[in-house]
């Protein structure tokens, strides 16, 4: 009973104590250099490639979601969007820019199982340098740090291009959609995956939703989430598209990753011997977050958004383009 009582105690301390590392380091988006350096520490410092792998985004559990291990969804959930988005349809050698590209987890598997020659950019400097190392030489893949709100190809640069949680992190999302399409070829295709609100449009955020979508902005350096609806409009409104943008929902299909991505902790313990109190303490900060996230897209106040749409064969200007101002990673 003694032991009961101990264990019971020190679990309330870690979360007490992640509570308070929660609640004391709030990461607010302040510009773009807030989302790239946290995506070099973390980056640098190994720790979210050891629990969540080459890919930094949630995993897929099929509809309807079953049981499956955490990384292996989060590789099933790349050959679902290539099958979503009907990508699976193209030939090799096409060309793909995969916006936020993390450490190159989607990259790699879009070249090595589609043959299509990839290029990722992210904002984060270790990002580029980590998914270079972690790239065989004989694949299709290049990466370069870039801005997603003002990228620096020229107009119609890719046949498809593809994003994975980028958007949360885009202060400006008109002109993110904007830059998105900007760079698809004409008749070329835009996949995108995202994390989004409710639209608060038709029913707006109560009392206690608001600051519950207060600290999932600030947590993880977001401005804003955009609505589904909300986002295939701006989409649309950029006059680039073919015809409406196709959404669909995959809160359910991937809404196992949240508390799965917390189990990773219990189940690998060596982490804790890899990376010391350090690196303990840093990970336990996340869990408030990450069960908040789980809470928002439970009951439907968050939801996942997939978009996506054709290029219209069109001569719009596209010349006028903001300052770089941010990107995110996947």
């Amino acid at each position: 009973m003694n032991l009961f009582f101990l264990a019971l105690a020190l679990l309330l301390g870690l979360v007490a104590i992640a509570i308070l590392l929660y609640l004391l380091t709030a990461r607010r988006y302040q510009s773009a250099d807030t989302v790239a350096n946290s995506y070099d520490e973390w980056t640098e410092d190994g720790i979210l490639e050891y629990y969540w792998g080459e890919h930094i985004h949630l995993g897929h559990y099929g509809s309807p979601p079953q049981p499956k291990d955490f990384l292996t969804a989060k590789a099933d959930f790349v050959r679902e969007m290539v099958r979503w988005g009907g990508l699976d349809q193209l030939p090799p050698g096409t060309t793909v820019l995969d916006v936020g590209c993390g450490i190159g987890g989607s990259s790699r598997i879009l070249a090595r199982e589609y043959g299509f020659s990839v290029t990722g950019i992210t904002i984060s400097p270790q990002q580029v340098q980590r998914a270079t190392e972690l790239t065989p030489p004989d694949l299709d893949a290049k990466f370069l740090v870039d801005d997603a709100m003002a990228m620096s190809f020229p107009d119609a640069s890719f046949d498809v291009v593809w994003s994975i949680e980028a958007g949360p992190h885009m202060p400006d999302k008109a002109v993110f959609a904007k830059e998105l399409l900007r760079v698809v070829k004409p008749g070329g295709i835009l996949v995108v995956a995202d994390w989004n609100q409710r639209d608060d449009r038709e029913k707006p955020l109560n009392f206690w939703e608001r600051p519950v979508m207060r600290q999932l902005l600030d947590q993880w350096s977001h401005p804003a989430f955009a609505s589904i609806e909300g986002f295939s409009e701006l989409l649309e409104d950029t006059g680039l598209t073919e015809g409406k943008v196709i959404t669909a929902d995959w809160t359910a299909q991937t809404l196992p990753s949240w508390l799965d991505s917390i189990w990773q902790g219990v189940v690998r313990p060596k982490g804790l011997i890899k990376f010391g109190l350090a690196g303990f303490v840093k990970s336990l900060r996340e869990v408030p977050t990450l069960l908040l996230m789980r809470f928002a897209f439970g009951v439907g106040l968050c939801r996942f958004g997939m978009f996506r749409a054709v290029r219209a064969d069109s001569t719009a200007n596209l010349s006028d383009r903001p300052e770089a101002v941010a990107t995110e990673s996947s």
